[in-house]
Formats: C-alpha cells, sequence, structure tokens
C-alpha cells in the first residue's frame, strides 16, 4: 500500500476545524491508495499518542475494521454500516468516529489503515489492542496520515 491520503489535509498538516470533536465530529475524507490486490479487508484506527501524558494511555479515537478492500474511498462523515464493516467504542465511550480534542496543546493524530489477508472474527467491541493482536500475522501492508489539531 501506497499511502493514505486526506484532500483536505497532508500528512504532517493541520486537520481542519470541523473534523474536531467539539465542532462538526465527522471523520475527515480519506483515500487508499494502491492497495495490495490480495487485501480481503481493511482496518482503521485512528488514535492520539500525545494523550498519553494528560489522559495517561494513547486515546482511540475510532477503530473499524472488516472494511471491503474494495472500498479504497472513505468519504466525510462515513458509516461503516453502509459497507458492512464495523466500529467499536471509542475513548469517549461512544461508537464510531471521536474527533481530536486536545486538553492541553497541539496533538498529533494518527490515522493508520492496515490491509489484511483475511476477515477479522472479533467480539463485538474490541479495543484497537484487542484488534491488533487479532490482526496480528494477517497484515498485507499498512500506512499511516498524520495530522495536527491546536487546543
Amino acid at each position: 500500500m501506497a499511502d493514505l491520503t486526506s484532500d483536505t489535509f497532508d500528512d504532517g498538516e493541520r486537520i481542519p476545524d470541523r473534523y474536531g470533536y467539539e465542532r462538526d465530529n465527522v471523520n475527515p475524507p480519506l483515500e487508499i491508495e494502491d492497495p495490495p490486490e490480495e487485501a480481503e479487508t481493511f482496518a482503521l484506527i485512528v488514535d492520539d499518542p500525545d494523550a498519553v501524558e494528560p489522559a495517561g494511555k494513547v486515546w482511540e479515537h475510532w477503530i473499524v475494521w472488516n472494511v471491503p478492500s474494495e472500498q479504497t474511498e472513505i468519504p466525510e462523515n462515513w458509516d461503516p454500516d453502509d459497507a458492512g464493516a464495523y466500529e467499536a467504542t471509542n475513548d469517549y465511550g461512544e461508537t464510531g468516529y471521536g474527533g481530536p480534542k486536545p486538553p492541553d496543546r497541539e496533538h498529533t493524530y494518527r490515522f493508520t489503515v492496515f490491509a489484511l489477508n483475511n476477515t477479522l472474527e472479533l467480539d463485538d467491541d474490541p479495543d484497537a489492542d484487542e484488534l491488533r493482536d487479532a490482526m496480528e500475522g494477517h497484515v498485507i501492508s499498512q500506512a499511516t496520515l498524520e495530522g495536527a489539531y491546536p487546543a
């Protein structure tokens, strides 16, 4: 997989305000470029590694799995149910996307997509670590898009 991109911000650049938790709280559009032909599904984890100091952990903003490999474009405000994919509870205690909301300073957010050679069998509501455990040995490739969001 060559890249994960968005037409609303470039890698390392600022995420537009509207995607923040206290704004429109919708996911930005994403494009999975050049996925491996042998990919059966994708998984997506959006997290905030800068949250370790204020929150005591990497904050999980969006956990999605079993995205069909044909779904290479994730539109803004996407509902994974429409594609037969699944979402877990984020660290806001809500199912689905939870946008950036840094409590102390600008944070960098990671949007990571994983191309998998299988469909995952998971319990109803895994956290990101459980998803990573289930993906072990099945990740063909991965790509990350990072964006900054101010406090």
